[in-house]
């Protein structure tokens, strides 16, 4: 799956437009994702993912990167042996295209 198109607010994903915050898994998109917290991400924001055989997860901390991650889920990828990257949605959706021959899933915020 590649994302075709990023800006603020806006996803485009296979010619569909996304303007909710979501998760690319290797099986389906799954939109309007909600944090508990808003913009805390926590293990239990991302359940869906852990139900993978996932290799590698990017996240999108926004278009100025203001989603933090916590401390918890970053060890709970490593636990896990997960590759990661977190950085703002703009560098995150280069990251997720150019991985390839992984099971990779994406967690974006879309907008700050």
């Amino acid at each position: 799956m590649i994302i075709e198109d990023y800006d603020f607010g806006i996803m485009r994903i296979d010619g569909k437009v996304y303007k909710k915050d979501l998760i690319i898994l290797p099986e389906k998109i799954v939109d309007n994702w909600i944090r508990e917290e808003g913009h805390f991400l926590k293990i239990q924001d991302l359940f869906e993912i852990f139900e993978t055989n996932l290799e590698t997860l990017i996240i999108g901390t926004g278009a100025y990167g203001l989603m933090k991650v916590s401390e918890d889920l970053i060890k709970k990828l490593k636990d896990m042996k997960i590759d990661y990257h977190i950085s703002d949605t703009f560098e995150a959706v280069k990251k997720f295209n150019e991985i390839k021959n992984k099971i990779k899933a994406g967690a974006f915020h879309l907008t700050c």
